[in-house]
């Protein structure tokens, strides 16, 4: 095996060891499924994203993205990173980025200040839909909850199929993750037996305080989750009569790693899209031997 370069950094951070770690393999041709699946146990990071050569060279590139478990068809914090090294790189054009996933086309934008990538925002690359929710009981089970601990809750997607929970910031702070009752839930839904992410929320004046527990994927807590605070934004925005909705969510504060995350929601075409957007701190840089 050939040496690849790889790139460590904290997406969503305002600070060095805050926000999501994510490491990048920017030149990751010749790598196949067994390798980035095992080179993302190996990382142990909520994913590993690995850019390989467009199918369409139209694009920038192929984007591969790991959990420990599983690889996934869309995220929200790998793609922010991703873009913002290529970016960084000088591999965007004119501060726009196509990631071709198994969502289909990712579009991202490289934001700039003083020449340098300050953020990069990401389009979720489809509109918000609706699945059949889950019943309270089996929802709350899965965050160690009572069924009265728990708000609203909706399963959506804008790319990642998500149940999102309105709690009080009490009841937030107070969730434990239950892999056992996600492996029951699984078997009573087996469209969420593969994977399922959980993200709680509680609204503060201005924005909302989040968690997300996915542990089908191999992440028992996400520090931060771009896929379900795009789907989140795009959920409260069809439930108000507003044409678009802007939203600071905070996630990882009971982890250690705050992380900030900004959405926006708006009608397009008829359809609920959502945009999610973040800056970055690198952090280490090394190789696979």
């Amino acid at each position: 095996m050939k040496d690849y370069r790889f790139v460590t950094l904290d997406v969503f951070a305002k600070s060095r060891f805050g926000g999501n770690p994510l490491a990048v393999f920017p030149n990751a041709d010749g790598l196949c499924t067994e390798d980035m699946l095992n080179l993302a146990r190996e990382f142990n990071m909520s994913e590993v994203a690995f850019v390989q050569s467009p199918q369409n060279p139209e694009n920038t590139a192929h984007v591969r993205i790991f959990t420990p478990g599983m690889e996934l068809e869309f995220a929200g914090h790998p793609n922010v990173g991703t873009a913002w090294l290529l970016a960084s790189e000088g591999r965007d054009n004119n501060g726009l980025l196509r990631f071709e996933q198994g969502s289909g086309i990712v579009e991202v934008e490289a934001q700039r200040v003083g020449g340098r990538v300050s953020a990069c925002k990401v389009a979720a690359p489809l509109p918000l839909t609706r699945l059949q929710t889950p019943c309270k009981e089996a929802i709350a089970s899965c965050a160690g909850l009572a069924p009265d601990e728990i708000g609203p809750a909706a399963l959506v997607s804008v790319g990642l199929s998500t149940i999102c929970v309105a709690v009080s910031d009490t009841v937030l702070s107070k969730a434990v993750c239950k892999p056992d009752a996600f492996r029951k839930l699984g078997e009573a839904r087996p469209d969420l037996a593969k994977i399922c992410l959980l993200y709680l929320y509680a609204p503060f004046e201005g924005g909302v305080r989040a968690r997300m527990f996915a542990p089908s994927s191999g992440t028992i807590e996400d520090p931060a989750t771009g896929s379900a605070a795009g789907a989140l934004t795009a959920h409260l925005l069809s439930e108000t009569g507003d044409d678009s909705l802007s939203l600071d969510i905070i996630q990882g504060v009971e982890m250690g790693r705050t992380s900030h995350m900004h959405c926006e929601a708006r009608y397009v075409d008829g359809a609920v899209r959502a945009w999610i957007s973040g800056s970055c701190i690198p952090v280490m840089e090394g190789k696979l031997l």
